[in-house]
């Protein structure tokens, strides 16, 4: 239930999306002193045939690993490197260049304010239709649309005579990236053409003598903002924790009053954003004294710009979402990009197959059957030998390398190791019983490094799908082995060819 609540006192910022659980603090070893003879607490480098390294690991289910050279692509290491496996969140490596390549680095998306056909504003009324126009912004945040709430404001405008129209078209309307998640899970929302707070709600509950005080809100850095559309109640039952149903334009949430022992907080999914991104700005208006009628979802010609917010350009979209996994901005940028080609799709695999083809003629790598531009859904299959040539491909372009988080390579304690000879840039993968790193290694003085490394227990997984919690028991520690296997092998492969 704890985990399920994922309750906390002080409320979670807005801009702060979900990110992979950390790795656990490793057990004392040694370390090769060739590699890190400065390094305070040792490290061991696992010697001896590929598979024993992988059977000491202690992993349940299977696991697929390669290593190249990143400039010739020659093997140096690999051990079931043609098995499908989910790749989890590395399937954001590739959205990364589909995205760049088919969006280019200047495109930022954009969020306007536009009147209707026909409207103008004659003292403080606007005579016509106001229309908030989303541009598929995943990155959309309560304090954008406040500026934007502003600017209309100091123009003058006090009311409108007409409708309070919101456009969300310019991406298809999805209710949720994988079905197959936790109800609560806030890292799976809807997507639409107009998204806000990563499609989160903040839903707060104060507890005072024995009672609950429940509230939703669309919180950010200054702004607090009520929200009408989303609402949720408190119900006498253990289990389970949160249902969610969607019903007369309203999302509708319920907790279990006996998991609401003291107070707390967390982020909800939302399922329908753009009528909760409608609410918000028109609540957002109302406090600074002008009134709108509730919003229309509905699709309009383009009419006179009143105020637009733009996102970062593309390379800084693409950086944090690599830095924090955000599912939906991968999906928000690889439905963009595979509008932008022309291909009109109404889901998501329909949008990953064309990804998957794109990247297929562009570096080779094929069979790739990715389900999402995320890597969320469980159906999605990569293996790491294709991984492994897209990486060695796209590294040529000078531009992925770059964006890749800096990967934190650790002591025998678990403390980060600021000097340890191996530089790596990697995208990690989460999943429960999946856990997958793929990304560059660099050896201090030695030859760059592509690998691709992914384990899973697909069968213990699929075990524990109907389990309420969202850390299904055992997956924690799991998730620490395959982490620990992870360094070894990247020191393992820096040792062979560095």
């Amino acid at each position: 239930m704890a985990g399920l609540l994922a309750g906390a006192a002080t409320p979670v910022l807005a801009t702060a999306p979900l990110r992979s659980p950390r790795p656990p603090a490793r057990p004392a070893s040694a370390q090769i002193a060739a590699l890190a003879p400065e390094a305070g607490a040792a490290r061991s480098v696992p010697t001896g045939v590929l598979s024993t390294v992988l059977e000491r690991a202690g992993l349940t289910g299977d696991t697929t690993v390669i290593a190249v050279d990143a400039e010739t692509g020659a093997v140096i290491e690999e051990h079931r490197a043609d098995l499908r496996v989910p790749p989890a969140s590395t399937a954001k490596a590739l959205t990364t260049m589909y995205a760049l390549q088919t969006l280019g680095t200047e495109f930022r998306f954009t969020t306007r304010v536009e009147t209707g056909a026909g409207a103008r504003i004659e003292n403080g009324t606007l005579r016509g239709d106001l229309v908030l126009r989303g541009g598929g912004d995943p990155t959309l945040q309560t304090d954008h649309l406040a500026r934007l709430a502003a600017e209309l404001v100091e123009r003058g405008l006090r009311r409108i005579e007409g409708r309070f129209i919101v456009d969300d078209q310019a991406l298809p309307t999805i209710e949720q990236i994988d079905p197959e998640q936790p109800v609560a899970a806030g890292y799976n929302p809807g997507i639409a053409g107009l998204n806000l707070n990563f499609n989160r709600v903040y839903f707060g509950w104060e507890v005072a003598n024995g009672r609950a005080q429940l509230s939703m809100d669309a919180r950010s850095d200054r702004e607090v903002p009520p929200v009408s559309v989303i609402g949720i109640e408190a119900v006498s039952r253990d289990l389970p924790v949160y249902t969610y149903a969607s019903r007369g334009g309203r999302e509708r949430w319920t907790v279990a009053a006996s998991a609401l022992n003291q107070s707390g907080s967390r982020w909800l999914p939302v399922r329908r954003p753009a009528a909760y991104a409608g609410d918000v700005f028109r609540m957002l208006l109302a406090a600074r004294g002008c009134q709108l009628p509730e919003p229309r979802l509905q699709s309009v010609p383009p009419g006179q710009i009143l105020a637009e917010h733009r996102s970062e350009t593309l390379p800084g979209v693409l950086r944090d979402m690599l830095r924090y996994s955000t599912n939906i901005t991968a999906e928000c940028a690889g439905l963009a990009a595979t509008l932008r080609q022309g291909r009109a799709v109404q889901g998501l695999a329909p949008s990953a197959a064309r990804l998957n083809a794109w990247v297929a003629e562009r570096y080779g790598a094929s069979g790739l059957a990715l389900q999402d531009h995320s890597g969320l859904a469980e159906a999605s299959r990569v293996s790491v030998r294709s991984m492994a040539s897209y990486l060695v491909a796209a590294r040529r372009e000078g531009i992925l390398p770059g964006l890749l988080r800096e990967h934190q390579m650790r002591d025998a304690n678990g403390r980060p190791q600021t000097n340890h000879p191996v530089e790596v840039r990697a995208k990690t993968g989460t999943l429960d019983f999946v856990s997958a790193l793929a990304g560059y290694a660099h050896p201090r003085g030695g030859r760059p490094i592509a690998f691709a490394i992914v384990s899973a227990d697909l069968p213990r997984r699929e075990s524990t799908r109907s389990e309420e919690s969202e850390r299904p028991a055992g997956a924690r520690a799991w998730t620490g082995r395959a982490r620990t296997l992870q360094q070894d092998l990247i020191e393992r492969w820096a040792g062979l060819h560095g």
